[in-house]
């Protein structure tokens, strides 16, 4: 185990990786890393500075300047909090329209490169899990345990649905499933970084698993990494 160590837990929107990466981060007392809000608070940040991605570069500094975000574990099983500049705009990013911007956004190399060092930031003692979508193959490479979480595109959209309603939302299935297919073939055929498991990645199907169920299959691979160690 290297001297601080990293768990990555990769996958598309809706396998249940931000579920799973709280709970392990609460039953470990890890630092979390949650890259794609990382990216919907920057979206967010542009959007309250009338900011195109055009802009981008001219902006650059001043925008680092002020995008100083933070996380906070909650309730085992609910999303992190996210907090910028202090303040919490978790409910403010979560919308689909701020998902579908930032889907744009991300597919940016200049924002890509501009985030990368920000989420190296996260990595610090007693350990860090890190949630997204190249934490394993772009962003910490170097990580003790890679993870790789799938299911059907139909239960994705199912538990996207309960997620939205839960925030009293409303959004159509047909809407949906083809938001998460489109949503999927930009992340999987973008140029830079794009949705891949690494080679060294263990896969696991959370299709027909409840989130208990997953977090002690992710639980029995780091223990057996550990005693392999």
């Amino acid at each position: 185990m290297s001297k601080i160590p990293i768990i990555t837990i990769d996958g598309p929107s809706g396998v249940g990786k931000g579920t799973i990466s709280q709970m392990l981060s609460l039953e470990l007392s890890w630092n979390i890393l949650d890259s794609g809000a990382l990216y919907r608070t920057l979206t967010y940040l542009m959007k309250l500075k009338t900011l195109q991605l055009k802009e981008f570069n001219k902006n650059r500094e001043k925008i680092l300047r002020e995008f100083k975000v933070s996380f906070e574990a909650t309730t085992a099983g609910e999303p992190v909090n996210i907090f910028l500049n202090h303040e919490n705009i978790t409910e403010r990013i979560r919308t689909e329209e701020i998902a579908r911007e930032t889907s744009e956004l991300a597919s940016s190399k200049e924002i890509r490169d501009f985030i990368r060092p920000i989420q190296r930031e996260f990595k610090r003692l007693p350990g860090l899990i890190a949630d997204g979508r190249d934490m394993g193959t772009v962003i910490f490479p170097e990580a003790d345990i890679k993870f790789f979480l799938t299911a059907n595109v139909e239960e994705r959209a199912k538990r996207r649905q309960l997620q939205l309603k839960r925030d009293h939302l409303e959004v159509n299935m047909r809407v949906l499933l083809k938001e998460l297919e489109e949503r999927d073939k930009k992340d999987k055929e973008r140029e830079h970084s794009p949705l891949i498991p690494a080679d060294d990645s263990i896969l696991i199907d959370t299709s027909y698993l409840d989130q208990n169920q997953v977090l002690e299959e992710v639980k029995k691979e780091f223990l057996r990494v550990l005693k392999i160690i």
